[in-house]
């Protein structure tokens, strides 16, 4: 016999027992279905045996570590049923290549037509796996005979990674014969993917899965034309290179070829960039530029560089920040816990940012506040400011897209720019890099830099930073006249060297030690790149320093 703590009770349980059997014992307890269990710090999948004295907790499809469990799951069944309707030899590539809203926009090539029907097919196909509930099984194999394995089945960015990984051993997944590797854990079997949808976009399609925090809730999928064109030049950008997955830049870096790479990169940025300041100066009517984006996307380093390129073509730009027009911090609103809620737009003085504004449009004078967050007070000292011909306001904030922010200004005046880092770069073919990893190495770094916060400290707000983003940016980015990516086809090589020593520090008995492991196995994906070899006015010193600019 041996005995485990499960949700704080102490049971008894046959040797060999398996988290499976003890989470069917607690299902009713969740509204979701549990997909992974977390012993003693470390997450397990279902069908491991559960140790002897170990305590014992769930994850569900809810929690981002089920969530992603789920996804990946959903893509194998979808890969399996694509296999199975085609026919192996007639695929000659499928690719998950980016996230759009719920879903995930994928590829497939080959000796077939991607039509309705095709998808169709598919998805009933999906569903005859689903409800045949069939194990998904794991074994382990030597990592070259692995890369021989990757070769057969013509996974060559597969093939390619693992020339890089310095582990002994590899985990197969396989379902019935078809056979996969996966960054991540899989649910036990095929019955646990109940809720999906396939649907055919652009020149592929979009694996919808339930959304983030209800895995009962499956959205309907919404075409996001702006984003997708965004991420599509990105993806072309990088198959053009030769580095859309990770094994492929790290060819690069093992050649000695980054510095060309990173040179390439920046040199493509700022061509956009000055692209963007283009676009505004020939339009006289546009007064303010309007810069919203979700966190660490670079957005204070990208508005001083666009303002460079303004000031290359004649204009006169101004910076505001919305965070000046914050309320003062007593009457800030709180959230359900308690806490000030500074990502709420009644954070901000509406009334008084619409005034200054439309006074400034009218050739006025205006006094420019300056927010003291240390006082949690909003001061003026003597900032004047009056707009001529050729001036233009650059004004930035998280709630820039939204017209309730600036509902007194001119649409004719605004032009807006949504900016995040929407990482072109993927593991391989069937595991992407989500956005938001990028987006969380980045604040990581630049917190312990610039504020002293452990990467503890900033793993342990980020959910709250994203809910904020869901309801303030998100929704909201097909309202821009450009979307700008800031992510750098190199960063995490970069970032690598930053973050690794700060993961370390996070002890083994706290929540986010689970979350610092798995950006740790990603980041182990990677060669390091000097970080000497950036420019000072890259985006990346806005999180590694060095920057020429004051961010």
């Amino acid at each position: 016999m041996i005995t485990a703590t499960i949700l704080g009770e102490e049971r008894k349980f046959e040797d060999g027992a398996t988290f499976l059997q003890a989470a069917k014992m607690y299902q009713d307890r969740f509204e979701d279905d549990i997909l992974l269990a977390c012993a003693d710090g470390n997450l397990r999948e279902l069908w491991k045996e559960i140790p002897d004295g170990s305590a014992v907790s769930f994850r569900t499809g809810a929690d981002d570590s089920g969530r992603r469990t789920y996804q990946r799951s959903a893509i194998f069944l979808m890969l399996k049923a694509f296999h199975d309707v085609i026919g192996t030899r007639k695929i000659e590539k499928i690719t998950i290549e980016f996230s759009i809203g719920n879903g995930l926009y994928g590829e497939a090539k080959g000796d077939f037509v991607l039509d309705d029907g095709l998808i169709s097919r598919v998805k009933t196909r999906m569903k005859e796996l689903a409800a045949a509930k069939i194990p998904i099984e794991k074994r382990s194999v030597n990592t070259d005979d692995a890369v021989r394995l990757f070769h057969k089945y013509g996974m060559y960015d597969k093939e390619k990674l693992f020339h890089y990984r310095r582990v002994s051993r590899v985990n197969i997944y396989s379902l019935e014969r078809y056979e996969d590797y996966f960054y991540g854990y899989m649910v036990p079997d095929t019955g646990y993917i109940r809720k999906f949808d396939l649907i055919r976009y652009q020149d592929g399609f979009v694996l919808m899965l339930p959304e983030a925090g209800a895995a009962s809730n499956m959205p309907e999928f919404e075409p996001k034309d702006k984003f997708f064109a965004t991420m599509k030049k990105a993806d072309v950008w990088g198959q053009k290179m030769g580095v859309a997955s990770v094994g492929w830049l790290n060819d690069e870096i093992a050649m000695g070829r980054s510095q060309e790479l990173i040179l390439i990169q920046e040199a493509l940025q700022e061509k956009e960039i000055a692209d963007i300041a283009g676009q505004i100066a020939a339009q006289p009517d546009k007064k303010i530029v309007m810069i919203a984006g979700p966190s660490s996307s670079g957005k204070t380093t990208f508005s001083k560089r666009l303002s460079i390129q303004l000031k290359a073509l004649g204009l006169k730009p101004h910076p505001i920040s919305v965070d000046d027009y914050f309320v003062d911090r007593e009457f800030s609103p709180r959230d359900e816990n308690g806490n000030y809620n500074f990502e709420a737009l009644e954070c901000i003085d509406l009334k008084q940012l619409n005034l200054d504004m439309t006074r400034l449009l009218a050739g006025e004078t205006v006094e420019i506040p300056r927010f003291d967050f240390k006082k949690g007070k909003r001061e003026y000292k003597g900032d004047f400011l009056k707009m001529g011909s050729s001036d233009i306001l650059v004004m930035e904030g998280i709630h820039c897209l939204n017209d309730k922010l600036s509902y007194d200004l001119p649409q004719k005046s605004k032009f807006k720019i949504y900016i995040s880092a929407l990482n072109q770069l993927n593991i391989d073919e069937h595991n992407r890099i989500a956005t938001t990893d990028g987006r969380l190495l980045r604040r990581i770094v630049r917190d312990a830099r610039t504020r002293g916060n452990s990467a503890r400290d900033t793993i342990r707000m980020w959910g709250s930073v994203r809910r904020g983003e869901e309801s303030n940016i998100f929704p909201f980015q097909e309202e821009a006249d450009v979307m700008f990516n800031s992510a750098l086809v190199y960063e995490a090589a970069v970032l690598k060297l930053f973050a690794e020593p700060l993961l370390f520090q996070i002890p083994k008995d706290c929540e986010e030690y689970i979350e610092a492991k798995r950006l740790l196995k990603f980041l182990d994906y990677f060669l390091g790149i000097d970080s000497s070899l950036i420019p000072v006015n890259s985006l990346m010193r806005e999180f590694i320093g060095g920057s020429c600019f004051q961010v």
